[in-house]
């Protein structure tokens, strides 16, 4: 492939980054490209988040590129270590390190109108140095839940003297043998390194909870020598257990569910909770929210006891550990609420006074505001759309209007029950069809319409306004009451049908001439195969015609010889 001196800009080296970059690389033989990364690694949350326990909540057969599996997980889902490592092999296989800007962040990516390209402007974490580039092709692969959260609306959060930090900045200097460990937040991160942490008597630890999660089990089942001898060397093997996870994950989202069976998993699911629970917890433990409300997923919409369930799946917070852990002498809950933190400790809201050694924020990531400046046409930037329409937006989670060339991955409303990269594969590859043109020299821009933009979100949002997700506070909603900009609100067949190619009528091309003479001389190409195929179909059938039917292709062969072109 001819690369006309074009240039992508990747931003961000986490799964969806590497997954573009490799794309690139396999599917277009294209190379000349750079990823941006903050940190010194690759991996994205994987080299952030190293909390003890950290893990993935899918099984890690399917949170495995589909280009390559890996037989040797040691158990059904994969802990940090293990997760990084495999970013780390792929990085190396396919020669991404020369790529990466490590420890370079992007400040702003600005279209140029006139030259359709972007210039970048990037800052050297270490020493402040900013850096100009230009690019052609920019694509985000920050995702979502790129910025921690501080929970700065408690008073003296500046205040304590001890150590403090949130979970996804793990310091890994930090020592807790003997210490007083408060925990604030008991979602997807606290309930992970809870039972870790907590697994040494000598570390007192009390998990602060606003608001009590669901919870439903998801045991870390290892994989056996012999398991992952077939998966090595038995053909297909692994990829049929893959299959097998995907199957268990996105066929019952597509079967109807009745408000009884509704009912019946929620009862499972208080069961469950309560029977692996201190009685002393009990009245705390029972979310007040409908199961689903603050957890992504996805089915059909179902009216429950006087609201609606949408994408009902259940999907909890994993439970690998963390009810079991509360019964060890050393772990206690809190329900009371934090009144203020203060030098030593914390005085919770009934005045009570607890001394802490340490405090870990498990506290989530801030994902209504995109993170960095990107100006389009007209003036226009990424969270200037996303505050004109309420918080995080975008045309399939991919493109938003008024920034050629701009793709976002893991982007507003791409959350689903089904694995995270699953979701970025089918991203990449419709982010692909978009950009080969361009880097071709057959196009210079695309841009999405604003207003198939706003169709498709219309009809997004009025399914998501009859579903689970507005009935809590969640950090999935603008202001966490507002827009939900996070879930996907149909099962992930429906992402994977909508990306698997794109609507060109919903696109703006620019500089597209050679573009467009090919694409209509494909569908001549495609008209006239059919044709064939239909002339030797009728003339098989029909039994009335003269010539043979190596006659019959003898001359479709020369028609098509004369009107092919090669694309």
């Amino acid at each position: 492939m001819s690369e006309l001196q074009q240039r992508v800009a990747i931003i961000g080296a986490g799964v969806s980054g590497l997954t573009q970059a490799i794309a690139l690389k396999t599917k277009l033989k294209f190379h000349n490209f750079t990823i941006f990364e903050k940190g010194s690694e690759v991996g994205g949350v994987w080299r952030a988040n190293k909390y003890p326990g950290c893990s993935s909540d899918v099984e890690i057969h399917w949170y495995s590129l589909s280009t390559d599996l890996y037989p040797y997980w040691n158990k059904s889902h994969g802990l940090q270590p293990e997760i990084q490592a495999y970013w780390i092999k792929l990085s190396r296989k396919y020669n991404l390190y020369p790529h990466i800007a490590f420890n370079t962040k992007v400040l702003s990516a600005q279209w140029d109108d006139a030259k359709q390209q972007y210039t970048i402007v990037t800052e050297d974490v270490f020493s402040g140095k900013r850096t100009t580039s230009v690019a052609h092709v920019v694509i985000s692969a920050l995702g979502i839940l790129e910025a921690p959260k501080m929970p700065y609306e408690i008073p003296g959060v500046r205040k304590f003297q001890g150590a403090s930090f949130h979970s996804a900045q793990w310091p890994d200097s930090i020592d807790l043998q003997n210490k007083r460990v408060a925990v604030i937040g008991n979602a997807s991160s606290g309930a992970q390194f809870v039972p870790s942490v907590s697994e040494d008597p000598s570390v007192d630890v009390v998990n602060f909870i606003r608001t009590p999660t669901w919870f439903n089990t998801r045991p870390h089942i290892p994989y056996s020598d012999t398991a992952k001898w077939i998966f090595a060397n038995i053909p297909l093997a692994m990829r049929l257990h893959r299959a097998w996870i995907m199957f268990r994950f996105v066929a019952p989202l597509h079967l109807p569910m009745g408000d009884k069976a509704l009912l019946k998993q929620r009862d499972a699911m208080t069961k469950y909770i309560l029977d692996n629970t201190p009685d002393r917890y009990h009245s705390h433990m029972i979310p007040d929210h409908p199961p689903g409300c603050k957890r992504t997923g996805s089915s059909a919409v179902v009216k429950l006891t006087g609201y609606s369930l949408s994408h009902f799946t259940l999907h909890a917070v994993a439970d690998s550990g963390f009810l079991k852990s509360l019964y060890r002498s050393n772990v206690t809950l809190n329900f009371d609420g934090i009144a203020e933190i203060v030098e030593n400790g914390i005085i919770t809201k009934t005045g009570e006074m607890l001394p802490f050694d340490v405090i870990v924020y498990a506290t989530g990531f801030i994902g209504e505001r995109y993170p960095m400046h990107v100006r389009g046409s007209n003036g226009a930037t990424v969270q200037g759309y996303y505050d004109a329409h309420g918080g995080p937006t975008a045309y399939l989670g991919t493109a938003i209007p008024d920034t050629p060339n701009f793709y976002l991955i893991n982007g507003p409303n791409t959350g689903t029950r089904a694995s995270a990269l699953f979701i970025a594969e089918v991203q990449v590859a419709y982010i692909l069809q978009l950009i080969e043109p361009v880097l071709t020299g057959s196009a210079s821009s695309f841009t999405i319409k604003a207003t198939p933009t706003d169709v498709y979100n219309a009809k997004l949002q009025e399914e998501l306004s009859r579903s689970v997700h507005v009935h809590c506070y969640s950090w999935a909603r603008t202001k966490g009451t507002d827009k939900v900009f996070y879930p996907f609100p149909w099962p992930s067949t429906v992402w994977w049908w909508l990306l698997r190619r794109p609507n060109w009528d919903h696109y703006m091309a620019v500089g597209a001439k050679k573009w467009v003479w090919a694409r209509r001389m494909k569908a001549v190409k495609n008209f006239l195969k059919c044709s064939a195929v239909l002339m030797l179909l009728w003339s098989y059938i029909s039994g009335s015609a003269q010539r043979t039917l190596w006659q019959a292709t003898t001359v479709t062969c020369g028609y098509l010889s004369k009107f092919t072109f090669r694309l």
